[in-house]
């Protein structure tokens, strides 16, 4: 199965993707992971990419997708792969088709996390990290025993700046954007799918595999 996984910053796609490559026998590839990869073992397209980031630059589409088809075109993706941070605009939409078209395939889902703006901002805002330890907090899913204090060193517990309100917010409003248009692309293929991502971790999770299940 050749899946697309799709949500806002919060909606919990790094559990579900982890849920769903333990059930099913197919690659979690992300953007960054693709580029490490590529980079790593230095293939030309890696070096190429590699020398835009470098100079701080954006990386062209044509380099992002042919890192893209090199990935999709290895062995462990074969049977299928769970593809996230990408098409992120209907030109890489346009050039996934087009590497399907290549390798004798289709997008059989885009499974997509829907969350409340309301309940991210929740969520994103919520966490807390002590200045001396470093652990990780949430005011709302796992709060320490007293209000502002770590649990194991008693260090002061602090927000990340990008964190606040105004930072999630205006980070939410971008992948809204961004994401809208790809959305209303899919959805005129058929092929994508609303989970309420509101809902319990487990019940989000039970959603996915029905959905993926049927694709079998």
């Amino acid at each position: 199965m050749n899946i697309i996984l799709m949500g806002l910053p919060g909606a919990g796609k790094g559990t579900q993707a982890s849920e769903i490559v333990k059930k099913y026998p197919i690659p979690h590839i992300s953007t960054g992971d693709m580029f490490r990869k590529a980079i790593r073992e230095e293939t030309d397209l890696g070096k190429e990419a590699k020398s835009y980031m470098d100079r701080g630059e954006l990386v062209p589409d044509e380099v992002t997708v042919g890192i893209v088809k090199e990935r999709l075109s290895e062995d462990d993706a074969k049977k299928g792969f769970l593809l996230d941070g990408f098409p992120r605009t209907i030109d890489q939409a346009e050039a996934l088709n087009q590497i399907m078209d290549d390798l004798g395939r289709e997008i059989e889902a885009v499974i997509n996390i829907e969350v409340p703006e309301e309940e991210l901002m929740n969520r994103l805002t919520g966490r807390r990290i002590c200045e001396k330890c470093g652990t990780t907090y949430h005011l709302v899913f796992n709060p320490p025993k007293v209000e502002g204090v770590c649990d194991l060193d008693g260090g002061k517990l602090y927000q990340r700046e990008d964190d606040n309100p105004e930072t999630v917010s205006n980070r939410l409003e971008v992948n809204i954007k961004q994401s809208k248009p790809i959305l209303e692309y899919y959805e005129d293929k058929n092929v994508l799918r609303n989970i309420d991502g509101a809902k319990d971790i487990n019940d989000v999770t039970t959603d996915v595999i029905n959905i993926l299940d049927q694709l079998k």
